[in-house]
This record gives C-alpha cells, sequence and structure tokens, in this order.
C-alpha cells in the first residue's frame, strides 16, 4: 500500500511537473524562437529591399555608372560623379571597384581616379538616409532616424570639404597611397565570402528576370517591402526587442566608442557593404535602442569597412596604379577620421539638427535627399 502511495505521489509529482514545464515553454521559449524567427525574416526582406532598389536603379539606364565615371573633366566634377555614381548604383564598393578597374585598364589616371573615391564615400550614405524615409508620418521616430542616417552624410560632406582642397593642391593623398600602393603590390587579391550576396542574390536575381523589363513597377515593389519591413521591424523593436535587448545593445555591443567603431568594421568587411551595416541601425535608432553618439563611431567603422572590397579588387590586379586608387578611398575615410574624431560634437550636432527639421516638416529630408545625391550632382556635371 505504501508503494502504491509513493507511485501515485510520484506519478501526481511527475504530472505536475510536465504541466509546469510545457507552461513554462509556452510563455517563454516557444514565443522567443517565434519572435526570433520573425526578426530574421522581416531583417532579410529589408535588406532584400535595400538590394533590390540598386539593382533597379541600374536598370533604368545600361552601364550608366561605367560611362559617368569616364566623362570625368576635372577633379572637381570627378568629385560629383562619383556621388551621383554611387547614388545610382547604391554602393560605393561597386563605384570604387569600377574605378579600379579602369585605373587598371588606363581608361582613367589616378589624378582623375582618387575625386571620384572621394565622391563616392559620400554617395554611398543616400541608402540609409532613404531608409529614415519609411518613418515620415511619425514625428519622434523620424527625427531620430534622419539624425542617425544623416550623422553618416555629414561626416562624409565635412571629410570631403577638408581634405578634397588639401588633394587639390598638395596631392597629399594621392602620394600617401601611392607609398602604401608599392609596399602590397605583390599581395595578390583574396575573395571574401559574403553570405547576404549569396542569400539575396538567386531572390533579386528571379525577380530582374520577370520583372526587368518594367524598372519602374521593380523600384516601386522595392520601396513598398523597404517601408512594410520597416513598419514590421518597428513593431516587433518596441513590443519585443526593446525591453529584452536595450541590455545587449546599450552595455555590450555599443558601450565603448571603440567597441561600436569595431563592430562597424567587422560587419562591413563580412558583408562588404555599408549601405547595408548602416541602414540597419537607422530603425534601431528610430525605436530608441541607440543614441546618435552610438551610432557616430559605428559609422566611421562601417566607413572604414567597405574600402576592403576595392582594396582587395585592386591586390589582384598587381596594378600599381589601381592599388594606388584603392588605398586613397582607405586613407580618405582614416585621415577624415582623424581630423573629425576630434571635434566630432560639430558633425552629431549638425545631424542633430537635420533630424529637428525633418520633424517639423516631411518635405525637408525629401528635399535634402534630392538635392545633395541628384539635384547637385547633376548640376555640377552638367555646367562645369
Amino acid at each position: 500500500m505504501l508503494l502504491l502511495g509513493f507511485l501515485n505521489q510520484n506519478d501526481h509529482s511527475l504530472e505536475l511537473f510536465y504541466r509546469m514545464y510545457i507552461l513554462r515553454l509556452n510563455q517563454g521559449i516557444l514565443p522567443l524562437i517565434f519572435q526570433s524567427l520573425k526578426l530574421l525574416i522581416y531583417l532579410y526582406i529589408f535588406i532584400l529591399s535595400i538590394n533590390l532598389i540598386g539593382g533597379s536603379l541600374k536598370l533604368f539606364g545600361n552601364n550608366f555608372a561605367e560611362s559617368l565615371l569616364m566623362t570625368t573633366s576635372n577633379p572637381l566634377v570627378g568629385v560629383f560623379i562619383g556621388i551621383l555614381a554611387t547614388s545610382v548604383m547604391q554602393s560605393s564598393s561597386s563605384t570604387t571597384s569600377i574605378t579600379v578597374g579602369m585605373v587598371s585598364g588606363g581608361v582613367l589616371t589616378i589624378e582623375s581616379a582618387v575625386p571620384i573615391v572621394m565622391g563616392a564615400n559620400v554617395g554611398t550614405s543616400v541608402t540609409n538616409t532613404l531608409v529614415a524615409l519609411g518613418h515620415i508620418n511619425h514625428s519622434e521616430e523620424m527625427k531620430r532616424s534622419f539624425a542617425a542616417s544623416t550623422v553618416h552624410d555629414v561626416f562624409n560632406l565635412l571629410s570631403l570639404l577638408v581634405l578634397f582642397p588639401l588633394q587639390y593642391f598638395t596631392g597629399f593623398l594621392s602620394r600617401s597611397a601611392v607609398i602604401m600602393g608599392s609596399e602590397f603590390q605583390s599581395l595578390g587579391g583574396v575573395q571574401l565570402f559574403n553570405p547576404l550576396k549569396i542569400a539575396t542574390t538567386p531572390v533579386i536575381g528571379i525577380l530582374e528576370r520577370f520583372l526587368g523589363n518594367y524598372p519602374w513597377f521593380l523600384l516601386i515593389l522595392s520601396v513598398f517591402l523597404l517601408f512594410l519591413t520597416l513598419k514590421c521591424l518597428m513593431t516587433l523593436l518596441k513590443g519585443y526587442v526593446l525591453p529584452k535587448a536595450s541590455f545587449l545593445f546599450d552595455r555590450m555591443l555599443f558601450k565603448t566608442a571603440l567597441r561600436a567603431f569595431l563592430l562597424g568594421l567587422l560587419i562591413t568587411i563580412g558583408v562588404q557593404s555599408s549601405s547595408i551595416v548602416t541602414s540597419i541601425v537607422v530603425p534601431l535608432a528610430a525605436a530608441g535602442l541607440l543614441t546618435l553618439d552610438q551610432i557616430f563611431p559605428y559609422t566611421l567603422g562601417a566607413n572604414v569597412g567597405t574600402t576592403f572590397t576595392a582594396i582587395l579588387a585592386s591586390l589582384a590586379t598587381a596594378n600599381v596604379n589601381a592599388i594606388t586608387v584603392a588605398f586613397s578611398h582607405l586613407l580618405f575615410n582614416i585621415f577624415g577620421i582623424m581630423f573629425w574624431w576630434p571635434l566630432r560634437k560639430l558633425p552629431i550636432s549638425l545631424a542633430r539638427i537635420l533630424g529637428q527639421l525633418a520633424e517639423r516638416s516631411k518635405v525637408i529630408p525629401l528635399i535634402y535627399i534630392l538635392m545633395v545625391f541628384f539635384v547637385i550632382p547633376v548640376g555640377v556635371i552638367l555646367f562645369f
């Protein structure tokens, strides 16, 4: 009788434990898995839409960027050619890689190519600024997201403002790059593994195959997907990620400026796209997960990381002129950081002001993007 009672008591305990385990599973682990899967799906479609915007823009003109890069007539025009070509292709890595190839083939000289690379550094920031438009109907989110996206623009523009005249009058950037190019000429190139490209290329290829003759429709589709996933991401970030992951971002990944810089650098080297890396933090800033002071060093790291693609492409050519141009891109960012990091309050403050202006009027972000990345570059190219 005692044995039967003990077994019955144990059965009851086991049943109670099992019920508690299932309850805990339903309340904790399963929702975590489900929400994590949703986050991964949204991020995939978000990144896919960014790549698709660049792909659809390329379809508007056959080899537009390549033709544009060959029209450079003076260094100032070269800068704005770099801005426009990169704004169209949504990738500074593509612009600099094409430029490196042209220098290697003797189509461009180093003197013509270096200003293009400088402009490419500015043009690459158009993508994350476009992403900020997804928050245009929410004033507080728009203020934070537009400031977070334009801090990248402001840094690049300020670096251009300081370094372009120095390069024009002294050639210090190309001279420094020549020294580095001659040292690294014999290394040879390496092909980096790009997980995002592998994941998104098949889907983009299918869409371009069926919709390639309708680039406007493809562009509208990509923008729709971008805004839709941004809305879904914001809902998920506010409702689930923000209460649970603030410690991860604030106290670990972005705890110090150096840690944020290295994070941006390493991720960009891995995915070979500063546009995507800087765009990912825009919704995080809009949700209040990251501050402008945390995002600034992260974007600087992304700026340096994006130069590695062109450097590897140039090393594969073993052409010292091509290698020189690629290293000029790296040095432009390094010298820019050396100059503006001690004065970082200025780019951060200017970006914050742009965010406040965007909060007041929905038209200002649109005018800003059109003027900085398209209208002014086209005007300079046509009239100079």
